[in-house]
């Protein structure tokens, strides 16, 4: 048997600079990836808030005053009826509809409380996503009698110091005579104007019902009811 030379296959070895080049090609292609994922994800709320601020379902006007820009709940703490102390940020995850009043609560602030339940009913299967809260600014007793209406609300007593660093009236105007609405998110965005001479309630609820249900409209993709649990 004849002896035959050996076959030797002869590979070129690999260049530095185009091994650099792919890794740089796959990073930049999980980047890519990275970034349409998070693209994926706020997509629903970045919808909610353009169709809202920009596009206004309806062609009208809001009736609240946006606030620009957007203030989010303080690290301040409030004392429920109860004595229990209660971080104002555990409210985020809901809607939020907040007035402001002291304890003796006169009758504009009855007329606020009032307003704000029947607003959360008249959602309907949506009530679960708003909350009607009450601050209290001051440290004047809650009269016994208002309690039974108040079962259904978050009754916080803060400090109004701090509370008129984050919450603020119209020029002219006292932080009690409005409603204010923080959003899931914790942030003060829109104050609803206080009352006019001779305007009827009804119509007033009426022009914050149509705020309400349109931005509950606008969210409805990435706003759930109730908070999670944690």
């Amino acid at each position: 048997m004849l002896d035959e030379p050996l076959g030797l296959t002869v590979h070129s070895l690999p260049v530095p600079q185009e091994a650099v080049r792919r890794d740089s090609r796959r990073t930049r292609t999980g980047r890519l990836k990275m970034l349409l994922v998070l693209a994926v994800c706020a997509a629903p709320v970045v919808a909610s808030y353009v169709t809202y601020y920009l596009i206004r379902p309806e062609g009208r006007r809001s009736h609240g005053d946006l606030v620009e820009p957007q203030r989010p709940l303080p690290a301040l703490e409030g004392a429920a009826l109860d004595g229990k102390t209660v971080p104002l940020r555990s409210l985020r995850d809901q809607w939020l509809l907040v007035s402001v009043a002291g304890g003796a609560c006169d009758a504009a602030c009855e007329r606020h409380l009032y307003l704000q339940r029947q607003l959360r009913e008249s959602l309907g299967k949506e009530k679960d996503r708003l909350d009607w809260v009450w601050l209290v600014a001051d440290d004047a007793p809650v009269r016994p009698a208002l309690l039974p209406a108040l079962s259904q609300a978050t009754v916080l007593r803060v400090d109004s110091q701090q509370l008129g660093q984050w919450l603020a009236p119209a020029p002219g105007k006292a932080l009690s005579e409005h409603l204010y609405l923080v959003d899931p998110l914790g942030n003060w965005m829109m104050r609803f104007p206080a009352a006019t001479p001779g305007e009827a309630e009804a119509t007033q609820a009426k022009n914050i019902k149509r705020d309400l249900d349109r931005l509950l409209r606008a969210s409805a993709g990435w706003d759930q009811p109730g908070r999670p649990q944690k």
